[in-house]
């Protein structure tokens, strides 16, 4: 099938399709004319690809994970990488969880500034406490991060 075809069947832009067969996820014929001529398994194949780019694999990692015949999948090599996979991103969200916790405490800190003391002093006295990793653990509970903005801190007697 032609590229147009293709794309209307998976709904991606053909400059994704050539992008994906740039990237060598997609091996395609050439007609003599040097039109691209897809297989039928493309469609398949494509919708892997976007599926496992939703899912948080790069290429590199589709590109590893992707046999070189669609029929002869590795099972267990297969079920390793998605297990890693879920490793990783278990990582991620306790970095994630950790930057969270750390801004909300920067913030806390922020807006604890004493009274009488000017912006810039207070900036100062911020940066201080982080570089001798003094800022506390926030005390916000999950439902008070929307009062963290400004214009809904005023409301609660906030600067």
């Amino acid at each position: 099938m032609k590229i147009g075809e293709l794309a209307r069947l998976t709904g991606l832009a053909a400059s994704r399709i050539r992008f994906y067969e740039d990237a060598g996820l997609l091996t395609v014929q050439r007609q003599a004319n040097g039109y691209r001529d897809y297989p039928e398994q493309a469609v398949l194949l494509l919708e892997l690809i976007t599926g496992a780019q939703r899912a948080g694999f790069s290429l590199d990692e589709i590109r590893a994970l992707l046999p070189p015949d669609m029929g002869q999948w590795q099972h267990d090599a297969l079920i390793t990488m998605l297990q890693q996979k879920v490793v990783d991103i278990e990582a991620l969200q306790l970095r994630l969880a950790q930057s969270r916790t750390h801004l909300l405490a920067l913030i806390e800190d922020i807006q604890a500034r004493p009274e009488g003391i000017d912006c810039a002093a207070n900036s100062r006295r911020v940066l201080d406490r982080v570089k001798r990793g003094e800022l506390a653990r926030p005390t916000l509970a999950a439902g008070d991060v929307a009062m963290l903005r400004p214009d809904r801190r005023r409301r609660r007697g906030g600067d």
